[in-house]
């Protein structure tokens, strides 16, 4: 394995054209940064971005996805040269209804917004919870709905618990664990995930730090939560969950045989856009673009009452809780092509271009 990481090493100082991935497909799990519809194809869902003005600045219609425009999974695509997963309820009901025959050869995304690494975390708004994400993936592999050849070559992403940590804040309900021991729980499930998709042939996995939490517009809804700087005891949370998840894919070369894991630092490429606004083209780090009330946290966009600014890729934040479209990209730049102190051992360049 160490020989393995050695050759990736290696293969990242170099360029590749389109035909060098070896990767055709990506498998998708998490929460509203890569939910790309599936909400909208659960009718028991009442977390919907399904309304304008959400995918209004490239699809220029909605779509399901919680942003003006493309998700990181999107970006990614476009950068292996592969079209966009479709939703799996979305392809789930085409080959029911005959109008497709199988599923889709460039992966599938499962993602849901609201969802966390806890089953129990918004539960009540009828959301798809990561275990469940799992159990959908599970019966495609294991019914052989899905070329078991193509899980072993595709690409991985795993993404969630920023709802877990925000929730641990509303005012209604005493949470039963202290901080560490929550985030420990958390860990314990994105663990359970990783043996079960390696057990069903997952060999590149990508684990995507959570972003800067306590900075989202929608904390001016948490009692006590300043709105002048970012809230702190909410990052610290965030920081150890971080850890513990670059912690599992440091593991992953002794306990995963033949899996590589990466590390994508999203935390430190969002603080490095709130640190120094103006050279990614930020006009705005604080603020929802989309949104009312204070911060444009208060409510959601699209809502009754909502404001929206004139140029939404100058904001950081589109809504209450999810990046812009301009965020995402270069998040994106920096997961597929950056440096170590962006995604560690290697990007996703060199992760998609190995044999």
């Amino acid at each position: 394995m160490e020989k393995l990481i050695l050759l990736l090493v290696i293969l990242s100082s170099c360029s590749f054209s389109v035909s060098s991935y070896n990767v055709s497909s990506i498998f998708i799990f998490g929460d509203s940064i890569f939910d790309a519809g599936n909400n909208h194809f659960n009718k028991n869902s009442s977390a919907q971005a399904d309304f304008p003005p959400y995918g209004s600045s490239f699809f220029h219609h909605p779509t399901g996805r919680f942003t003006n425009g493309r998700t990181v999974a999107d970006f990614i695509s476009q950068f292996l040269g592969i079209e966009f997963q479709k939703p799996f309820l979305e392809a789930q009901l085409a080959v029911l209804n005959g109008s497709r025959k199988d599923y889709p050869s460039n992966g599938i995304n499962f993602a849901s917004a609201g969802s966390g690494v806890l089953q129990a975390t918004d539960k009540d708004l009828g959301v798809i919870s990561i275990q469940q994400q799992l159990r959908q993936f599970q019966t495609l592999v294991q019914q052989d709905l899905i070329d078991k050849n193509l899980v072993q070559k595709s690409l991985f992403f795993v993404e969630s618990g920023s709802n877990d940590i925000f929730n641990y804040f509303l005012p209604y309900g005493t949470p039963t664990l202290d901080p560490d021991a929550y985030v420990q729980a958390m860990l314990a499930e994105v663990v359970n995930l990783i043996d079960q998709i390696y057990e069903l042939g997952a060999r590149r996995i990508a684990l995507f730090s959570l972003g800067p939490v306590g900075c989202i517009p929608a904390r001016a809804i948490l009692p006590g939560a300043p709105v002048d700087k970012c809230f702190g005891k909410m990052n610290l949370m965030v920081k150890k969950y971080n850890k513990g998840l670059e912690s599992l894919v440091k593991d992953m070369p002794m306990k995963y045989l033949g899996a590589v894991g990466v590390f994508g630092a999203v935390y430190d490429i969002v603080q490095s856009f709130r640190a120094i606004p103006a050279r990614y083209r930020f006009s705005d780090v604080a603020n929802a673009c989309c949104g009312g009330g204070t911060l444009g946290g208060l409510l959601q966009c699209g809502r009754e009452g909502y404001k929206i600014c004139p140029n939404p890729n100058t904001f950081l934040f589109w809504d209450y809780f999810h990046p812009s479209e301009h965020t995402y990209k270069l998040i994106s730049k920096g997961l597929w092509g950056g440096k170590n102190s962006r995604i560690r051992p290697v990007n996703l360049k060199t992760l998609a271009s190995t044999p």
